[in-house]
């Protein structure tokens, strides 16, 4: 068997899993009221898309619920499909400034399964394109991002809000 080492990933779980005063990074960010500077690019009644901090390729979001729980069975019905309409928005807008070949959809549950802040559900929604993994990762295990988060905030934020017909909160 191969393995794909990926040893980056564990200084993100561990940040992720300190946030300030031990509170949930989600919980946290969600009640500032500074969405632009937290990446929080949508809120809907009840969940919000965000950006990740540490994409895995350009635009890669996740749909976070507002309560603080550690897996998605334990979502009401009202706020499963709240969270399914968010991913279905998040690949609309994506799909239109974007153009991505493909997504990949993903929702760790627990440690084990990857879940990087494993007490607080969230979906990934990942666009992918035909050679996104290239030669950079593989042989200098670098990942090439060619965009800011802050660029990328902006062009999403301003799609989904068209979408919705709500004037945006990109400055």
């Amino acid at each position: 068997m191969d393995i794909l080492w990926a040893p980056w990933r564990a200084k993100y779980i561990a940040d992720s899993s300190k946030a300030k005063g031990g509170e949930c990074l989600f919980c946290r960010v969600v009640k500032e009221d500074n969405d632009q500077q937290n990446y929080i690019v949508y809120r809907s009644k009840y969940a919000f898309i965000i950006l990740n901090a540490f994409p895995y390729n350009t635009a890669h979001v996740m749909i976070v619920p507002y309560r603080h729980l550690p897996s998605i069975e334990l979502l009401t019905s009202e706020e499963s499909l709240d969270v399914f309409n968010l991913v279905n928005l998040s690949i609309r807008a994506i799909r239109e400034v974007y153009n991505p070949d493909g997504f990949n959809i993903g929702v760790n549950i627990g440690r084990v399964a990857g879940a990087g802040i494993e007490s607080h559900v969230h979906v990934h929604v990942v666009p992918r394109w035909n050679g996104d993994s290239n030669f950079m990762p593989v042989i200098f295990n670098t990942k090439v991002m060619p965009e800011t988060l802050d660029e990328t905030f902006k062009k999403i934020n301003v799609k989904i809000n068209e979408i919705m017909k709500k004037p945006s909160n990109a400055e």
